[in-house]
């Protein structure tokens, strides 16, 4: 059994949505990350330049490169993965921004150069991210025409219709209750 095999068809607008998630943030991440390899950085500096607000580091220009081109790479691709793949990404962002909160003021332990601004950044674009991967997927209210609906509700077994009823709860023991110990 395969992932796409149980995954619904993905109608157009949730697949455009997706696709526009991963591409901005691809498009971003490439941004930073050459931005930061032009201003000749150390590879593993711990007090490197500071780009769009950001420190950055050779490491942390080139892997914000291969992530953005990652989710560019999805965005053309588009569909179910261009999804699964924006809320994987952002589920990193997230852990790497906890990454960022230990390694704060450990120059020793801090070879991405991550600052506060880094840390922020990197919950705020994973949350971001996330959220464009699950949109139209998660939500008790979804739409009728939306595909993931009509998915959950064919494995759902059908509510029994005509009127509401009151059940009278019985009580099971109708006598004077002996607490333990008394």
């Amino acid at each position: 059994m395969k992932l796409q095999d149980e995954l619904p068809t993905v109608d157009r607008r949730l697949a455009l949505v997706w696709r526009v998630g991963a591409a901005l943030g691809g498009i971003f991440l490439i941004v930073f990350g050459v931005l930061g390899l032009t201003h000749h950085l150390g590879f593993l500096d711990t007090h490197g330049d500071r780009i769009a607000g950001l420190s950055t580091n050779g490491a942390l220009s080139i892997l914000s490169i291969v992530v953005g081109a990652i989710l560019v790479v999805g965005a053309i691709i588009g569909g179910n993965f261009a999804s699964n793949l924006n809320m994987v990404v952002g589920v990193l962002f997230v852990l790497s921004g906890f990454y960022g909160l230990t390694v704060l003021g450990r120059p020793e332990a801090n070879i991405l150069n991550f600052r506060m601004s880094n840390v922020l950044f990197a919950f705020i674009f994973g949350v971001v991210v996330t959220t464009f991967g699950m949109y139209g997927r998660v939500s008790s209210h979804l739409p009728h025409d939306n595909p993931f609906w009509r998915k959950r509700i064919e494995h759902e077994e059908p509510q029994p219709s005509g009127p509401k009823t009151f059940v009278k709860i019985m009580n099971p023991n109708p006598g004077r209750t002996h607490p333990v110990g008394h």
